[in-house]
């Protein structure tokens, strides 16, 4: 009896074992499964630490104001399908701060609804800034449908996103193209909007949606209307590097770098015809390290239930002729000028006033010094001769 008894219990005691390392087996299938593991950092609101979803994220601007975020620190989230940006800024930024929780990318087209809800409801951010967009004036009045598509209907996407997912605060990128061509100089947040290509008024029609939905909601909202921007990371970590489809339409600072390499023969002038001191074009020129700061600004002053616009540029105009002979001392290269006809949709004169956002944002240019600016991109340029590579891929 004591025999049959000793072996029951045998028995009973080896299930036990069999059952209690079952259940450890089973225990560390679940913790590891992606499917049952803990929330990972962007997943979740954390006390203190603003998580912040950085549209068009790998593109010039958008890249250099994700590594001013990061600086900070915020945490950082990049959404964007590579069409103008590029992934090799995005590895930088992801070599500068790979500790676990600061900075994800995600590759993603904001035309597709599905999608950035998906990326909506797997992480949760406090707040948007709204970069991603086609951009180029003359490129506009060539594919105007795109343009709406691309800068108007993607940003109702965000919109419904974020009202969605309770995302309250909004910062977005838009433009002076926005004022068209005003009959006065400067230009004030209150000058009247009149924008004359697709660009601008698709922008125009973004603001206007985002202004009549925030009076339904509590968002908190800044508008943010750059004017020309130049220069790059001052520490030489980021700079431009436009598809070389694009340069066509690009930034008239890159014409003069592609000129000085020798990638173009001259620079193409559009235009000399206009009423101003040389005939050449006027514009505010803003450096990409004082852009980004007011983003910052802006982020840090946004208040629930209230629009801010502000203009952000130097308050000063440089003829497109003083812009070429800045460009020639910073490069060191005589360059050749070929002056043509009008561009179509570009206007004569435009430069702010940036009293607003001095007064209400304590923000103000530092980086005025064109040719300074210049200095800098060059730099960049001459280090970086292939750009950063490669951009098509997300690997």
């Amino acid at each position: 009896m004591d025999g049959v008894n000793a072996k029951r219990r045998e028995n009973f005691t080896g299930r036990i074992l069999v059952a209690a390392l079952l259940a450890t087996v089973l225990i560390i299938i679940f913790t590891t499964s992606s499917d049952f593991s803990t929330p990972n950092a962007f997943s979740r609101h954390e006390t203190g630490v603003t998580h912040v979803l950085v549209t068009g994220g790998a593109g010039y601007i958008g890249s250099h104001a994700a590594l001013r975020l990061l600086k900070d620190p915020y945490r950082v989230t990049i959404v964007d399908n590579l069409s103008r940006g590029n992934m090799g800024a995005v590895k930088i930024l992801q070599k500068l701060f790979p500790e676990p929780g600061r900075l994800q990318f995600i590759y993603a087209d904001l035309g597709d609804a599905k999608s950035v809800n998906k990326i909506f409801a797997e992480n949760a951010f406090d707040a948007v800034i709204h970069f991603a967009a086609v951009a180029y004036v003359g490129e506009s009045t060539l594919e105007p449908l795109r343009y709406y598509h691309n800068i108007t209907s993607n940003t109702l996407v965000i919109l419904e996103a974020m009202a969605a997912h309770h995302v309250k605060t909004l910062i977005y990128s838009s433009t002076c193209a926005t004022y068209g061509e005003p009959l006065k100089m400067p230009i004030t947040e209150q000058t009247p909007q009149m924008p004359i290509n697709p660009y601008g008024k698709a922008k125009k029609m973004s603001e206007d949606i985002i202004i009549d939905f925030s009076k339904t909601t509590n968002m908190a909202v800044m508008i943010l209307r750059y004017f020309n921007v130049i220069g790059s990371d001052l520490e030489g970590r980021l700079g431009e590097a436009p598809r070389a489809e694009l340069r066509e339409h690009g930034r008239i600072s890159g014409a003069c770098f592609d000129a000085a390499r020798g990638i173009i023969p001259g620079l193409k002038v559009r235009g000399t015809d206009y009423k101003t001191a040389d005939g050449t074009c006027i514009r505010d020129y803003i450096d990409v390290t004082d852009l980004v700061d007011a983003h910052v600004l802006a982020l840090a002053n946004a208040k629930p239930g209230k629009v801010g616009i502000y203009n952000v540029g130097t308050g000063k105009g440089r003829s497109v002729k003083e812009f070429v002979e800045a460009c020639k001392k910073a490069t060191g290269v005589d360059i050749k000028v070929e002056y043509l006809s009008r561009r179509p949709g570009d206007y004569a004169e435009v430069y702010s006033d940036p009293t607003k956002i001095r007064r209400e944002l304590n923000w103000t240019a530092r980086y005025t010094d064109i040719q300074e600016s210049l200095k800098v991109a060059w730099r960049w340029q001459k280090s970086h001769m292939n750009g950063y590579g490669p951009s098509n891929a997300t690997d």
